[in-house]
């Protein structure tokens, strides 16, 4: 029997996953917000990350890991839960009984995912051509230039809101649940609460707000 066989065992795999993710978001969301106060840094520090061989040859693909096993544990463990529910949907009471967040959660997963599809697409590609396939001479100013300009489109800008309201969602739920999958219930739950529902609404809407931003400052310009 593997050592993900139990349902706790995927539970606590599921949160620490979880956990990981959180935090590269939040290291995410602060490089990204200096392209707005401070852009010579979001240069230096986007160059760094870009061209570091412990970032490239370990942390990226740690991370890439980090996102197909959440997600796939995810829908794993949703299957399974479905398939052992024994309250059928008929009766079901819906919001009585969770929050919509809770219920929807490999809903709201599946959109995040599908817009983790179109960041690799928009940054991480273009980034990999840029270097390995174009290898075309390094310049460290460019990042700035080359972030901004995704956010032209107004369509673009619509589906990055769309898809950070659905994570502020997802956040909404999983953080806090993630601390209980670990067994984090003692005096600090109520603090731990809090501080989960705060980042869960900050972090993404400070990433509506760079994307706005973005998009707005160059139309007047």
């Amino acid at each position: 029997m593997g050592i993900l066989s139990s349902s706790i065992a995927r539970k606590v795999a599921m949160a620490l996953s979880g956990f990981f993710l959180v935090f590269f978001l939040g290291q995410h969301f602060v490089i990204n917000l200096t392209s707005v106060i401070a852009p010579d840094t979001f240069n230096s520090w986007s160059h760094f990350m870009g061209t570091n061989g412990l970032v490239q040859g370990l942390l990226q693909p740690v991370l890439i890991f980090g996102v197909v096993f959440h997600f796939v544990m995810g829908i794993a463990l949703e299957i399974k839960n479905t398939k052992a529910r024994k309250i059928k949907y008929t009766l079901y009471k819906g919001s009585a009984n969770a929050s919509w967040a809770s219920r929807n959660m490999i809903v709201s997963g599946l959109v995040i995912l599908a817009f983790l599809g179109l960041h690799f697409y928009d940054f991480w590609i273009p980034e990999m051509i840029h270097k390995y396939i174009e290898t075309n001479p390094e310049d460290p100013t460019r990042y700035l230039a080359e972030t901004v300009h995704k956010f032209e489109s107004p369509v673009r800008v619509g589906i990055y809101i769309v898809a950070f309201v659905l994570l502020c969602l997802h956040l909404w739920h999983g953080f806090s649940s993630s601390f209980q999958s670990v067994g984090l219930n003692n005096v600090y739950t109520k603090a731990l609460h809090v501080f989960t529902k705060v980042y869960a609404v900050a972090i993404p809407l400070g990433f509506v707000f760079i994307a706005l931003y973005h998009h707005f400052n160059q139309l007047d310009h």
